[in-house]
């Protein structure tokens, strides 16, 4: 991985924005809008959000990703995005893990999210469940899709 540091950051920066985008049109590509959860900007200004982002050590945007409060046992991560050219080396487990401990610091116990099912989104998938995720029914306000695939841990 590269040089870096993880610090809460603001969706309406540009380079951010601009990664978000990029995500957001990732996710339309590849899903049916009906079933499309990525958070647009103004989404991810919710009180109940905290963003995160990678930079590396000139400041690039590298990755991004947020925790949302759900319940006081449980947080949700969402909007997590490597952008293509920091992909393959260890960024996006770092984030995970980096999402993981904020999680615990606060005292969540359970940490859950929901990705597409669809084959373009096999290596988040992967990605997911070599961090210790698993599969688990929809959770919060979301409904039982087919092209939406579920998952949850356990914190420590």
């Amino acid at each position: 991985m590269p040089a870096g540091h993880f610090s809460p950051d603001d969706p309406l920066r540009a380079d951010v924005t601009a990664l978000l985008r990029r995500h957001l049109d990732y996710a339309y590509a590849n899903t049916a809008p009906e079933d499309v959860y990525a958070l647009d900007v103004e989404q991810l200004l919710d009180p109940a959000i905290t963003f995160f982002s990678f930079r590396d050590g000139d400041g690039a945007l590298l990755a991004v990703g947020a925790l949302k409060h759900l319940a006081s046992d449980h947080a949700e991560i969402k909007s997590m995005h490597t952008a293509q050219e920091a992909r393959r080396r260890g960024i996006g487990r770092a984030m995970v893990a980096h999402l993981l401990e904020a999680a615990r610091a606060r005292g969540y116990t359970r940490v859950s999210l929901e990705t597409g099912s669809q084959p373009a989104f096999a290596p988040a998938r992967a990605l997911y469940e070599a961090t210790g995720f698993e599969p688990c029914e929809a959770f919060a306000d979301y409904r039982s899709s087919a092209a939406s695939a579920f998952m949850t841990i356990a914190l420590d």
